[in-house]
């Protein structure tokens, strides 16, 4: 593996770091937004299945108790 010069490598980073196409600040926002919806919903999801599960268990052990 060649070791390049540094110069030469800080020209390279800042050649790359320029092709980065960064998101605008809406899109950030969107984006943001939609994960904490998506989360929201998936907590309500398992909640749901939790509740279910604990009251098919509850039933189905009840009835031998």
């Amino acid at each position: 593996m060649a070791m390049t010069n540094p110069v030469q490598f800080i020209q390279q980073v800042r050649a790359e770091v320029s092709k980065v196409v960064w998101p605008t600040r809406r899109e950030v926002l969107l984006t943001t937004v939609m994960v904490f919806i998506m989360a929201a919903l998936t907590a309500a999801f398992f909640a749901l299945v939790d509740l279910l599960i604990r009251f098919g268990l509850t039933g189905l052990l009840g009835m031998f108790g």
